[in-house]
This record gives C-alpha cells, sequence and structure tokens, in this order.
C-alpha cells in the first residue's frame, strides 16, 4: 500500500515538450487578452485589474501543465494558493497576479522543469509590460474627474449642467446627491470625463456662475487600491 501510495503521488505526466509548452501557454495568453478586452467593453474596470486578467489565464495554463497528473503537486499546489484568501490586506489586483506568477514559476521549477520555469518568467514578464506601457484598461488617457458642486436649495440640480457637460466632457453621471447646512444646500457628486485636457479651470469657472460661487472641486478618479 505505501509503495502505491508513493506511486500516485510521484506520477506525471507524458514529457512535455518546449513547442507544446509555448503553443499551450501563448494560446492562453490570446485568450486571456480577448476576455480582458471584452470585460472592459461591458464593464468599468482598473488598469490593474484588466491587465491581471488577461495574464491569468496563462498562469493557471502552466500551473495545470506542471501539477497535471500528480496528486502530491497538486494538493501542495492547493494548500498554497489557498494561504492568499486568508491574507489580512487582500491588496489589489496586481498584486494578487504577481502573487500567482511568482508561485507559478516556483512550481515549474520545483517539478523540475527550470527551462519552461525560465520561459513562463520571461514570456509573461515582457508581457506584463507591455500591457502596463499601452492604454489597455486605462481610463480615457486620465482625463477622469471627480466632480463635486455645492447648490442652493432651491436650484434645480437635475438640468442645470447638462449644456456644460455637454461642451466640456464626453460623459458624465451624477453618483451622489446630499444635502448640508440644515437642508439649505445640497451637494451633488459626479463621475465624469473631460473632452479635453486642461480645460479644468474654463469649466469650474462656468460651473462658478451657475452654483452661485459656492465651493466646487474636481480630482482625479483614484482606483481602489483595496479591489480583487
Amino acid at each position: 500500500m505505501t509503495e502505491a501510495l508513493t506511486s500516485a503521488l510521484t506520477t506525471t505526466t507524458s514529457a512535455l515538450t518546449v513547442s507544446s509548452f509555448l503553443i499551450c501557454m501563448f494560446s492562453a495568453v490570446g485568450l486571456g487578452l480577448a476576455i480582458a478586452l471584452v470585460h472592459l467593453y461591458t464593464a468599468r474596470s482598473s488598469k490593474s485589474f484588466t491587465i491581471t486578467l488577461a495574464l491569468i489565464p496563462a498562469i493557471v495554463c502552466v500551473i495545470i501543465m506542471m501539477v497535471n497528473g500528480s496528486i502530491g503537486a497538486g494538493v501542495a499546489v492547493a494548500g498554497a494558493f489557498s494561504l492568499i484568501r486568508f491574507r489580512s490586506v487582500p491588496g489589489t489586483a496586481r498584486e494578487i497576479g504577481s502573487i500567482f506568477l511568482a508561485m507559478a514559476t516556483g512550481l515549474a521549477c520545483g517539478m523540475g522543469y527550470p527551462l519552461f520555469g525560465l520561459l513562463f518568467t520571461v514570456i509573461l514578464c515582457i508581457i506584463l509590460v507591455i500591457y502596463n506601457k499601452i492604454n489597455i484598461g486605462e481610463r480615457h488617457n486620465d482625463l477622469g474627474r471627480t466632480l463635486s458642486i455645492t447648490l442652493p436649495e432651491d436650484l434645480n440640480y437635475t438640468n442645470i449642467f447638462n449644456d456644460l457637460f455637454e461642451k466640456y466632457t464626453t460623459g458624465h453621471r451624477l453618483v451622489k446627491v446630499k444635502t448640508t447646512n440644515l437642508g439649505s444646500l445640497n451637494k451633488l457628486k459626479y463621475d465624469l470625463t473631460l473632452r479635453n485636457a486642461g480645460t479644468e479651470k474654463d469649466f469650474i469657472d462656468e460651473l462658478r456662475c451657475r452654483n452661485g460661487n459656492l465651493e466646487i472641486w474636481m480630482s482625479e478618479i483614484v482606483e481602489n487600491t483595496a479591489e480583487l
């Protein structure tokens, strides 16, 4: 029984060739990019999450190739990856993706495939740098802004800024309304995308004429650092 258990824990699949390894990995890279682009088209997402989503299929592909047929390796990898769920601080998508990348590389080396680990690491790092340099997942060339504006309570805010939004932005969305100063003022918060860089000053000046020169502030949309 001991011999049978040892044999089961050390059994691996047939020898993996460099060509099959590269074909599988680049297929996963291409499909991962397609999934990321579709996700970006159908839902708003951060650049960090988009890049990680594009890389995960290749990372999982290598993990499966390394552990396929080895019960011992599969159990060890499952235990190692389960530790990520119980980290006290989840971290960003980029950080979690880097952990997966490092673990997959270590797995390849530990399974006796240092050449595949080297190829995987070099290719994925190059692709990561390329994805980071291009605008995949980036919000409209950093023209996304959060606008907070204060209005007197007697002004109907529903359509009061529509012409200015049409002039200075390519899209806007009212995300929050709050009353303040015992209900005499309304504070509105918008997520918007500027039409052109450097137009904040003119935009704010025209907004001031509508809200009676009350408080206005505008900032870049900050990526959520606690996202998955």
